[in-house]
């Protein structure tokens, strides 16, 4: 209520446009109009004297004049000063009030409102249904192949993940314009991504598809819901091939996932394949990736033609570009790799600076593109899936994603090499890196307070004091006779002899007895031995007894530390995500 006894109404809001005469109208509301009836016949309108045409809407001052009885002119309003003062010709003369109440008309402000919750709520209605249809429109985008226990059914957890991205070759729906138009695919650039516990780094490791390895079978579901499982191919010479993990008697991505945990002894979550076809459509939405040659690439047979300098490609060229063999210096599938892990790089990069994932146009276009060209696990198999796996994922930043590259050499079985196979000193080295989540770039993390190990705190013998009889239990030829040589002839252990083979174990071990522990420290600085390999007995050992070093699995070589590492060799080679480097 107003001072005056009135409802709270702004007596401006009463004037209003009639459409009819084109000038300002007092409306009341039922109640007021009642209290406001002039004491004449009921034909009276009792309304306002109109105002001109010309006058403006009521003003401040005009909502003070209306609740003093005057129009907006200053002109006072017909039964209005009899409705507030009781003076004039009194309601007495008129007949007996209506007992039928007026129906009450909503003013221009609930009609206002209610016209724009109206539109409001049509608008959230059509965002809604066209957000659920853009949804399903990207849920049918994608392929799903079921790949039962290969990978993890959790689309993510707390822990390391491993993702491992296919390029497939397949000329599916293509033509003949890359080959052989029916071909169903094999595993022509695979790419194990290993993302870190903390998410703070990740390493993408390219495995070339011509390592030879062995295939080990593989369950693959069927249309029918049945589980058909193919058989595995044991390493031979020169066959089988990795790329024939794919493809090959109907292997299913699950066989890769197989073939690389077997490889690598990494276990993969989940898989995301492509073909050809993506590196056209997702080049193309991104806007062209860019890239800088330090020489020209001319390749006649993929059509590709780049001077050197800086290129931003896209479509058809981009495809030219990670495909090329030719124009490289050796034309080997390794030198394309880097070509590969270089036109990664420069798109994860074009992805996160060029404002892609804050732009609802560019996003919409990456997304379809995207969700087209990929079939993954059914773990994984639906937007709001891959969302949240992106989410989690997005995290690193790029400047501490690393590529590599599994170590080979060349197939030692072959004259002319059109094969490797994996380098078994390198490799493992890397493998373990990946398995202990350890980063190669350097992270800035909080500097952990670590207690030594009391095995390995204290004073160490002399090379020449320290005697020791290596066994062989790893499963490698020749591996306690070269850790005898290299004992001898690079740290001075005079004292160490070749114990022969020892039952297989996992991991290596020395044991020792507890007069012998300045020997156990010498040797455990030398070889590399963590504090958990040492096994100290109860009894002394008599005077100039040897210890006992048996090698395990997980001796790699004489030297290399084993047990988990705690950094990547400064000699390995590897590219950063953020390097601009010319590629040669």
């Amino acid at each position: 209520m107003d001072t005056q006894g009135r409802r709270n109404i702004d007596p401006a809001d009463q004037w209003v446009l009639d459409p009819a005469t084109g000038t300002y109208q007092l409306r009341l509301e039922p109640d007021d109009a009642a209290a406001a009836q002039p004491t004449v016949p009921e034909q009276s309108t009792g309304r306002a004297e109109p105002p001109s045409a010309a006058a403006p809407p009521p003003s401040s001052h005009g909502r003070r004049a209306a609740r003093n009885g005057t129009g907006p002119n200053g002109t006072t309003t017909a039964g209005t000063g009899t409705a507030r003062t009781g003076t004039g010709t009194g309601r007495a003369a008129a007949g007996p009030p209506s007992r039928r109440k007026a129906k009450p008309k909503a003013s221009r402000k609930k009609k206002a409102l209610l016209w724009t919750a109206g539109t409001v709520s049509f608008v959230l209605v059509a965002v809604c249904v066209g957000g659920y249809l853009v949804y399903q429109h990207f849920n049918n985008n994608i392929t799903t192949v079921d790949v039962g226990n290969a990978g993890s059914k959790d689309v993510t957890h707390e822990g390391p993940m491993n993702i491992l991205v296919i390029g497939t070759d397949s000329r599916v729906g293509l033509g003949k314009k890359y080959g052989d138009a029916g071909s169903v695919g094999h595993a022509d650039t695979t790419i194990l991504f290993h993302v870190s516990a903390d998410r703070s780094n990740a390493t993408a490791m390219s495995i070339p598809r011509d390592i030879v390895t062995s295939i080990p079978d593989c369950p693959t579901k069927q249309k029918d819901g049945s589980t058909k499982t193919i058989p595995g191919t044991p390493v031979q010479l020169t066959t089988p091939k990795f790329n024939e993990s794919l493809g090959v008697d109907g292997r299913d991505p699950g066989c890769t996932m197989r073939a690389v945990s077997a490889m690598t002894g990494l276990t993969i979550d989940h898989f995301m394949m492509v073909n050809f076809e993506a590196v056209k459509t997702l080049s193309t939405a991104v806007g062209g990736v860019d890239v800088c040659l330090a020489r020209p690439l001319v390749d006649p047979k993929s059509h590709l033609d780049l001077s050197a300098g800086p290129h931003n490609i896209q479509g058809e060229t981009a495809l030219e570009f990670v495909r090329t063999r030719h124009a490289l210096q050796n034309q080997s599938d390794l030198d394309r790799i880097k070509l590969q892990q270089n036109f990664l790089s420069a798109m994860i990069r074009k992805i996160k600076s060029s404002g892609t994932l804050t732009n609802p146009k560019k996003l919409f276009t990456l997304a379809n593109a995207a969700t087209k060209a990929l079939t993954v696990d059914s773990a994984i198999g639906s937007v709001s899936k891959l969302t949240s796996l992106a989410k989690d994922l997005s995290k690193v930043d790029s400047k501490h994603i690393s590529f590599v590259t599994v170590p080979v050499v060349d197939n030692p079985n072959e004259k002319v090499h059109a094969t490797v196979v994996v380098d078994q000193t390198r490799a493992p080295q890397l493998f373990s890196l990946i398995k202990n989540d350890v980063s190669l770039t350097e992270v800035k993390k909080p500097a952990a307070t670590k207690t030594p190990d009391p095995r390995l705190v204290g004073p160490k013998a002399t090379p020449h004091n320290t005697r020791v009889n290596v066994l062989n239990g790893s499963g490698t030829f020749g591996a306690a006779q070269n850790t005898v040589n290299w004992l001898q002839n690079t740290e001075g252990v005079n004292r160490s002899a070749n114990g022969g083979n020892a039952p297989a174990t996992d991991k290596t071990f020395l044991s020792y007895a507890p007069n012998q522990a300045d020997q156990a420290r010498s040797l455990a600085a030398m070889m590399g031995l963590p504090a958990s390999a040492l096994k100290q007995g109860t009894k002394d050992a008599a005077p100039l007894e040897y210890m006992t070093l048996t090698l395990g699995k997980d001796f790699v070589a004489p030297g290399t530390p084993i047990g988990p590492p705690t950094a990547a060799p400064a000699d390995l080679p590897k590219t950063e995500a953020d390097s601009t480097k010319c590629v040669s």
